[in-house]
């Protein structure tokens, strides 16, 4: 598989004819809307845990010297948290060249973390997640927190350093009051290769 997606991405029927699509949000997409929605809720999707398991050679970093970004990967039974925005369809077009770097489009069942709050909010929806899987030619896998802090330290892209990311995304998920253990400690390794 290349690295580019956006064809693939757009060749996608599942939702046409759809006005409105529910897109969830696990990485950069909590902290970085950077593009039109209808409604924005807190959310979650079960059966799969957040890594930084996928290579940046775009965003935060570069094909020399890829940065470290978060996808998705299969664990029974675990809940990851996220932020599910109600979107048009013409919105998947510019998110398909910002997720380009081996993402694809998936169909997931959203839960819904506000439904409780309000009656009337319905629990689930069905909708779509971009995820990177160990087939894509940008996966990285995994490796030690300390060598996985190494590495998002010291790259940079065209959208900032990698750092940010991870910093911004363990920041927005305890805004959301959900604690991921695996970006709780990769941030603690990160502050240590800052401080040092």
């Amino acid at each position: 598989m290349t690295i580019d997606t956006t064809h693939i991405n757009q060749q996608m029927t599942h939702f046409d004819g759809h006005q409105e699509i529910w897109l969830f949000g696990y990485g950069s997409l909590i902290w970085k809307a950077d593009f039109p929605y209808l409604e924005r809720r807190p959310a979650h999707i079960r059966g799969w845990v957040r890594r930084f398991w996928q290579g940046s050679h775009d965003h935060r970093g570069t094909p020399e010297a890829p940065g470290r970004v978060a996808t998705l990967v299969r664990a029974p039974g675990a809940i990851c948290h996220g932020m599910a925005y109600r979107i048009t369809p013409e919105t998947l077009g510019p998110l398909d060249v910002r997720e380009k770097n081996g993402y694809l489009r998936v169909v997931t069942e959203l839960h819904f973390d506000d439904a409780h709050e309000d009656s009337r909010a319905s629990e689930s929806a069905e909708g779509l997640v971009y995820l990177a899987t160990e087939d894509n030619a940008a996966f990285l896998g995994d490796a030690p927190h300390d060598a996985i802090a190494r590495q998002i330290a010291m790259a940079q892209g065209a959208s900032g350093p990698n750092r940010d990311y991870l910093l911004n995304l363990a920041a927005a998920l305890e805004r959301l009051g959900h604690h991921d253990e695996h970006v709780v400690s990769l941030a603690r390794h990160l502050d240590g290769k800052i401080a040092g």
